[in-house]
């Protein structure tokens, strides 16, 4: 008798503790585990992704994805992730570090493939379409020349083009429209259960993006062109300048890992003088002073903070990648028609 007596309870605490785990993963949802790279490709992932998609993002609100540095903690988040996505273009220099520190096993998803690269030669962008006349807003992800250029995004840090890559590719909406059709597709083989919501999802995002891309176009064009020029912290608005007809002056060489010369300030403000520069305008991941320094000795505006590489946080002015656009262009706007 005691001996059915234990058995029945042997049998009872299985069953409870298969019992407990079945309602962990149902209170867990069963949901596609994801990581994006930094702040403004988790938004989109989030957009396309819904409610079936858990989604975490390594460099934050506000974070520089350029001095970025892994901890444990991001190799533990990585490793047990189902899908990873990054922009690829050589913007997170420290992603095969982490991949293979951490062990993951899940897919990466360059979400830039398709985007037409800008070159960064001698100070100057290169670029296959300046993009600023109409152009097929198609869904597929295909660079700005309707040509397919995934065997160039693919690469991390490709060199092809013959000098250095620009990253900031988002910068553009219609380079937007790309990440976000490979989103949804990259979203759909790792779970083709979900490819309607999926679908739905990109679909309502990417009429969003389009009817934002319209708005900023309008916005734009009520400048007048001599006043279609601005100074920036570092060269990261280069598809925004190509896209919307706007001349991105920024200090050569700058970026947020290194400091510009007393030849390069000084190069700086002689443009500004001779070609009346209107405004200068500091980003949300650099330090502001050096333009602080250019604005006074010029009279040029401190026409108010962009935000390139990252979102503000939730209380902020950025908190979304098309919230980013609707504040980045209505501080431009503002600065450079007064």
């Amino acid at each position: 008798m005691w001996n059915r007596l234990i058995a029945l309870l042997a049998a009872t605490f299985v069953a409870l503790g298969a019992s407990s785990a079945a309602l962990a993963a149902d209170e867990a949802g069963g949901k596609l585990k994801a990581v994006a790279s930094f702040s403004i490709l988790g938004d989109m992932v989030k957009n396309v992704g819904g409610d079936r998609v858990e989604v975490t993002t390594l460099v934050g609100p506000n974070g520089d994805a350029h001095v970025f540095s892994p901890t444990p903690a991001d190799a533990k988040t990585l490793a047990s992730a189902d899908i990873f996505f990054v922009n690829g273009l050589g913007f997170e220099g420290w992603m095969q570090r982490l991949e293979k520190a951490s062990g993951f096993t899940g897919a990466l998803v360059v979400t830039s493939g398709g985007v037409m690269p800008i070159v960064m030669k001698d100070g100057h962008d290169h670029h296959g379409a300046e993009n600023t006349d109409d152009h097929d807003h198609d869904e597929h992800a295909k660079g700005e020349d309707g040509h397919d250029h995934d065997a160039h995004a693919e690469k991390e840090g490709d060199d092809s083009y013959g000098g250095d890559t620009d990253p900031h590719a988002w910068q553009s909406l219609f380079n937007g429209k790309i990440y976000v059709t490979n989103i949804r597709d990259a979203l759909i083989a790792a779970d083709p259960d979900g490819k309607e919501t999926y679908e739905a999802n990109a679909a309502k995002y990417l009429a969003a993006i389009e009817a934002e891309d319209e708005a900023v176009r309008a916005a734009i064009a009520k400048l007048p062109e001599a006043r279609r020029k601005i100074i920036t912290s570092r060269d990261a608005f280069g598809y925004f300048g190509n896209a919307y007809g706007l001349e991105i002056i920024a200090p050569e060489g700058v970026s947020t890992e290194s400091e510009a010369s007393a030849q390069d300030v000084a190069k700086i403000i002689r443009q500004i003088r001779e070609e009346k520069i209107p405004a200068v305008f500091p980003e949300n991941v650099t330090d502001r002073r050096l333009l602080d320094q250019i604005a006074s000795e010029t009279g040029a505006k401190i026409g108010g903070v962009l935000y390139s590489d990252a979102l503000s946080d939730q209380d902020g002015p950025a908190p979304t990648y098309l919230d980013m656009f609707r504040h980045n262009v209505g501080t431009l706007t503002a600065a450079l028609s007064s």
